[in-house]
């Protein structure tokens, strides 16, 4: 009986590329965390001066570090999901392979508690609790993402709120904020449930499949799509009377004009949501953070 070769079949990949890697902790999400933590830090009065190394410590903590890992950990859990809505993932197009996903969470939550370190009891608690945040917000059985009240509220309060608190609290040596400074990250943290709700027009149809209850699915993409503008405008609309009534009216008028621009940007989302959310995500957010730092400006002028 002749023997005849067999062609061998293709290698599997038992390691994903350091490319696929990158993708599942989307460095663009980075963006916000690390931006209020330099809000924290500027609100603080703190000068730079000689505390550069903590700033930029805290920065990376809180972007490529503690976001990182929940960008992982929600991939992970969503994966099914995400094979509905998004296949081209990491994770369900097989770029990440078997338990990758999972492994790179945990290796990441890790490492962020070991940056964390150099912060302080501040820095390291603040941490702790914003990676607690990061497992409940997508491990089942907590999974606060199933409810987008729950979930989005979370998010922008772990985004926004924690890291401007952190930041400020860093500078300070670990002392307690100004209240007026505290007030300002929560209505922020607030107003960014909002912008948690813009990212969920994208996938109504596998969430709702999946039984996840965001707020477009819950409420319906129209009335969704109202609750996420009037959350934001409402926060900033707050802060523009607080700076006015603490004798920062010029920070006031800024934050004011910002306002108006996103107002005007949301009738055009409005009448159409599912297609301009991430329309509005894109140019719109950028004038809310900006709204941000102007607040922060205010708080570090003396008086503030």
């Amino acid at each position: 009986m002749a023997l005849t070769a067999r062609t061998p079949p293709p290698a599997r990949t038992s390691w994903p590329a350091p490319s696929a890697v990158a993708e599942l902790l989307k460095p663009i999400t980075w963006f916000p965390p690390m931006w209020a933590f330099l809000c924290g830090v500027v609100a603080s009065g703190v000068p730079l001066a000689g505390n550069w190394g903590l700033a930029l410590v805290g920065i990376v903590l809180a972007g490529p570090m503690v976001c990182a890992t929940s960008q992982a950990v929600n991939d992970w859990f969503d994966r099914h999901v995400d094979a509905i809505n998004e296949p081209q993932r990491p994770i369900p197009s097989g770029r990440m392979p078997g338990r990758w996903g999972l492994y790179v969470a945990v290796a990441w939550t890790l490492l962020s508690l070991a940056v964390a370190t150099a912060l302080g009891p501040w820095g390291f608690g603040a941490a702790v609790l914003g990676l607690v945040l990061a497992w409940l917000y997508s491990a089942p059985p907590v999974r606060l993402k199933a409810n987008g009240w729950w979930g989005n509220a979370a998010c922008g309060l772990s985004y926004e709120t924690l890291a401007w608190v952190t930041g400020a609290a860093v500078m300070a040596g670990g002392a307690m904020p100004a209240p007026s400074s505290l007030l300002v990250a929560l209505l922020y943290g607030l107003g960014a449930h909002g912008i948690m709700t813009l990212n969920d027009f994208k996938a109504v149809a596998g969430d709702r499949r999946m039984g996840v209850r965001s707020l477009p699915v819950q409420l319906g993409v129209p009335r969704a799509a109202r609750v996420a503008c009037a959350t934001m405008l409402a926060a900033q609309a707050v802060v523009v009377g607080l700076l006015a009534s603490w004798d920062r009216p010029l920070h006031a008028l800024v934050v004011l004009a910002l306002v108006a621009g996103q107002a005007l940007m949301m009738r055009r989302f409005l009448r159409d949501p599912a297609r301009h959310a991430l329309w509005l995500s894109g140019l719109g957010v950028p004038l809310y953070v900006l709204g941000m730092l102007a607040a922060a400006f205010a708080l570090r002028a003396p008086g503030g």
